[in-house]
């Protein structure tokens, strides 16, 4: 009964109001002659129809039948089969594909709204080209020109598909302590002899080959993760002709028994001297697959926000539908829709914002990665780099946030199957785990990108911020500018802890920063609003929703600014036994 509309208003409002990307695109060499607004309305109206009509109404199905494995071969829901092919011909596995190599070449703003929608469609089929999109990105930076000729237009068609191989059963984030190991054959290529779980789309028929990048280590690599390679390991090995031909040896060990996310199939992967081709140079691998990490953590992002998305749609149907309770005396004996109640307005209004401001959000990061991209722009790549640990781990955590607080809003209905909103609680958990834990995000943010730095690219993203708010005041927003203050002096204090308590603290300064930046995001959004390209309605929801980020949302941070300032020496206080 869970029903879906891709909120194509909102995805024009931030890439043509907020952001101007129309006329970034128009000065841009790659892309001038590529995307346009036409063009964008096109791919975005399309894919809306896709999710809407041909994925969305059956990802209930797909959670019912799951992936399964069968005499050794994976199998998955029947209809994935149908969708799959439809995506492959109408050229949506090849949307921000490099053209060279039979891509379409769109930018990272205009994909990322294609896979918020595939996600919200459903989350476990979108893996399977997610991962591949990540994989072609990896080969294209680091593969050898031969390597990119062979694999990527059979990725980007959509006839093969890709994969990434870290976990191993003893090492899940400390890849340093890999077992799989790389030999070198007589040919040149590497025997791979090693077991891999968790291994998103791992194996399946929907392609006819399957790429998988594999982390390994070389017999002559040194100790922890500076000693780790990576290979390609095709399912099938091409022929002459390119074209697949005798299995590699890699065999399926099992499918894992999932929470959520059931038509995606994860695999153990055992690979038994399978081949595998050198990807970059020796014992750079771990470099080379975080190309692909963090394309995937992006991704990360737009499955927290498609699954909001979905779960807001569904209650917001649902409030104004579902008649309980007598909120006037006019008339005590007749019940009114739950959309009138205070409570429900609150949970409704918390999702709203909350997934208003990630979009916009999203569609920054983006952004700063396509300039990065096409700009060459360093300032665009260290801001991208800092905020991809918030895209990840704050956008995830609130996409599960709002479809617990949406599968509250229907109270024991949501609770039952048949509505869809348990669905989407259990899918969306697990954007918060894998692809790097939200607090190991928490802890790459403090650390890597704050404090390696001391601070450098996050206080002048802050100071820039503060100074347009200034510039260019908006009623609403005026108390953006004292957080901004606020959060400088924060931040220089946790610059002079020692690595335990920027630890300790982490998580809360990444929900700190997250909050303060949707904050600007909604400044930003109140300030593209015009009465000549949008109605008087979306310009009245547009402020009334900020409003209620501005006073019932972002106060939180409040909390956040106290906790901060208290030493977390109580964290290690209490010994080991005490636990």
């Amino acid at each position: 009964m869970s029903q879906y509309q891709a909120p194509i208003t909102d995805i024009y409002f931030n890439l043509f109001n907020v952001w101007q990307l129309d006329q970034y695109w128009s000065q841009q060499a790659a892309l001038s002659d590529t995307v346009d607004i036409d063009t964008t309305k096109a791919i975005i109206e399309e894919a809306a129809k896709i999710c809407e009509q041909q994925i969305a109404p059956f990802s209930a199905i797909a959670d019912q039948q799951g992936a399964k494995l069968v005499d050794g071969k994976v199998k998955l829901p029947e209809h994935y089969h149908k969708i799959y092919q439809s995506l492959s011909e109408g050229g949506w596995t090849a949307l921000s594909g490099d053209p060279e190599y039979g891509g379409m070449g769109m930018p990272k703003t205009l994909s990322m709204m294609v896979d918020e929608m595939l996600c919200s469609a459903d989350i476990a089929f979108s893996l399977y080209q997610g991962l591949t999109a990540g994989a072609c990105v990896a080969l294209l930076q680091h593969a050898d020109e031969q390597t990119k000729a062979l694999y990527l237009p059979k990725m980007y068609s959509g006839e093969w598909s890709g994969t990434m191989c870290l976990t191993e059963s003893h090492a899940g984030s400390d890849l340093g302590i890999m077992r799989t190991t790389a030999k070198r054959d007589s040919d040149g290529s590497y025997l791979i002899n090693g077991s891999k779980i968790f291994i998103t789309a791992g194996d399946h028929e929907l392609t006819s080959n399957i790429v998988h990048l594999v982390l390994a280590k070389l017999p002559d690599a040194s100790a922890g993760s500076r000693g780790i390679s990576l290979f390609l390991v095709p399912k099938f090995l091409p022929d002459a002709a390119g074209e697949p031909a005798e299995r590699n040896n890699i065999t399926v060990g099992s499918l894992e028994h999932k929470m959520g996310i059931n038509g995606s199939a994860t695999c153990v992967l055992n690979f038994d001297d399978a081949k595998g081709y050198l990807i970059g140079e020796p014992h750079r691998g771990l470099a080379c697959m975080f190309t692909m990490m963090n394309y995937e953590r992006l991704s990360m992002g737009s499955q927290g926000l498609g699954a909001a998305e979905r779960a807001y749609q569904n209650a917001l149907g649902y409030a104004k539908e579902r008649l309980q309770g007598r909120i006037t005396e006019k008339d005590g004996n007749k019940a009114e829709a739950i959309i009138g109640h205070a409570d429900v307005r609150r949970m409704l209004l918390n999702i709203k914002a909350m997934n208003e401001a990630g979009r916009t959000f999203a569609t920054w990061v983006a952004s700063l990665l396509d300039k990065a991209k096409y700009d060459n722009c360093p300032v665009a790549a260290d801001r991208a780099n800092l905020l991809t640990p918030i895209a990840k781990a704050f956008m995830t955590d609130q996409g599960f946030e709002a479809c617990v607080t949406a599968q509250q809003i229907f109270g024991g209905h949501g609770y039952i199957k048949e509505w869809g909103m348990e669905q989407l609680v259990r899918d969306a958990r697990i954007a918060q785990i894998y692809e790097g834990t939200n607090g190991i995000q928490a802890a790459d943010f403090m650390l890597r990108k704050v404090a390696h730095d001391q601070g450098v690219v996050l206080l002048a993203l802050l100071a820039e911020i503060k100074a347009e708010v200034l510039a260019k005041p908006i009623v609403q927003c005026l108390v953006l500018a004292d957080y901004i203050t606020k959060l400088e002096a924060t931040a220089a204090t946790l610059l002079v802890q020692n690595t335990r308590a920027q630890s300790a603290n982490a998580c809360d300064f990444l929900a700190l920063v997250s909050n303060v930046l949707y904050g600007y995001m909604w400044y930003k959004s109140l300030s593209a609003l015009n009465s000549e390209l949008h109605t008087e309605a979306f310009i009245s929801a547009k402020q009334q929703t900020a409003a209620y980020f501005f006073t019932r949302i972002l106060p939180k941070a409040e909390g956040l600014f106290a906790l901060l300032s208290h030493d977390s020496a109580p964290l290690d206080t209490l010994t080991i036994d005490q636990f």
